[in-house]
């Protein structure tokens, strides 16, 4: 960028037309003078560092000798440059937009590109297991229909075609044209500046880069899992063009069991009992998720009483920090049914010899 070119001066320009340039042009890019207009307020940038450099004896020096160099372009200044100025160019007219008008493409153009990296959309799936999965864990397959790369351009949106000339340039690899005596240049994004046309749109994807594909994914379940639980398989969710690809969100819902009940790491089980082994005791199975354990219940155990085996409940995961839960065993006392005179009787004489009752201690009767 010359800053003389800038402030439209003469490489000898003295001082005092220096501070007239920059005045005049301050003026006329001030950005309280065009509002919103924002090559107007570039400009005004641009004119702002010049005058700071050309303005100042000895940084003037140092720059006609080389040793300042001039101001790092900003995005608009790379990919739109000053040309200078052509006074046979119409002042009025079609030619002399408004700066905004003039860069409307360039501003819009960069917000494509930057929507063009956003990452890919996330994909929300369920996961249907039984109970014993759900306690083992392992790796499951889910169905997901999903937006993927096209396989045709690898996800470009465009594939090679024979060079020909560009026809938005004319082969030139830039575009020119003026604002009233100024005059800009900028490179042709439809053929990035090369002036040869050697790609051309997918026919696969019609461009988009991405294809709708259905794929068998695999599901790591660890082991104990609960429902509800939410399990992330990065990368499995859809493709867009330019950016990263989405991740799939597998929501687990877990079946019922037969006679557990879970409660976290806890099992929880109703075991009925007869009436004769929970009033003289006994020894009986109870079936665990691996094997059936003996459990001994006192003599006068009650309905409702509940009994803890340590470490019967959800395994611990190998290589977790959580250790396995305990089954906890409900005793349900339950009546035979009496349909015997002889059981009947028997009844009975247990009655007389037991006829003390059995609410006295809840209704103080």
């Amino acid at each position: 960028m010359d800053l003389y070119q800038v402030l439209q001066l003469r490489r000898d320009a003295s001082a005092e037309e220096i501070e007239r340039s920059y005045r005049r042009l301050a003026r006329r890019y001030h950005p309280g003078v065009n509002p919103g207009d924002r090559l107007a307020e570039e400009l005004y940038r641009q004119v702002q560092m010049a005058h700071d450099v050309l303005g100042n004896e000895e940084q003037r020096r140092a720059y006609d000798r080389g040793g300042v160099s001039a101001p790092v372009l900003t995005e608009v200044e790379a990919r739109v440059s000053f040309q200078g100025f052509d006074f046979s160019a119409p002042a009025e007219g079609a030619q002399a937009g408004t700066f905004s008008e003039l860069f409307s493409d360039v501003f819009h153009d960069a917000a494509r590109r930057a929507t063009a990296g956003d990452r890919g959309l996330e994909i929300d799936a369920e996961l249907n297991l039984s109970f014993e999965d759900a306690i083992r864990g392992g790796l499951f397959p889910i169905s997901v229909a999903r937006h993927d790369r096209c396989p045709a351009c690898a996800g470009d949106g465009r594939t090679r075609r024979e060079p020909r000339a560009c026809p938005h340039c004319g082969g030139q690899g830039t575009l020119r044209w003026a604002r009233g005596h100024m005059v800009f240049s900028k490179s042709c994004e439809r053929c990035d500046g090369s002036g040869q046309l050697t790609l051309q749109v997918c026919a696969a994807c019609g461009g988009s880069g991405v294809a709708v594909r259905s794929e068998v994914v695999t599901v790591s379940v660890p082991p104990g899992i609960e429902s509800g639980a939410r399990l992330v398989v990065p990368g499995r969710g859809h493709s867009v063009r330019g950016g990263a690809t989405g991740d799939l969100y597998v929501t687990v819902d877990v079946g019922p069991h037969p006679f557990f009940q879970r409660r976290g790491r806890d099992l929880e089980l109703r075991l009925p009992v007869a009436v004769h082994e929970a009033a003289l005791g006994a020894r009986v199975d109870v079936p665990t998720l691996d094997e059936a354990v003996r459990l001994k219940i006192p003599p006068g155990t009650q309905s409702g009483q509940r009994f803890r085996l340590a470490g019967k409940g959800v395994p611990a995961a190998p290589g977790g920090d959580r250790v396995a839960g305990d089954l906890l065993v409900e005793i349900q006392i339950v009546l035979p049914p009496i349909t015997d005179e002889q059981s009947k009787e028997l009844l009975r004489a247990f009655g007389r010899l037991n006829d003390r009752d059995v609410r006295e201690h809840l209704f103080g009767t």
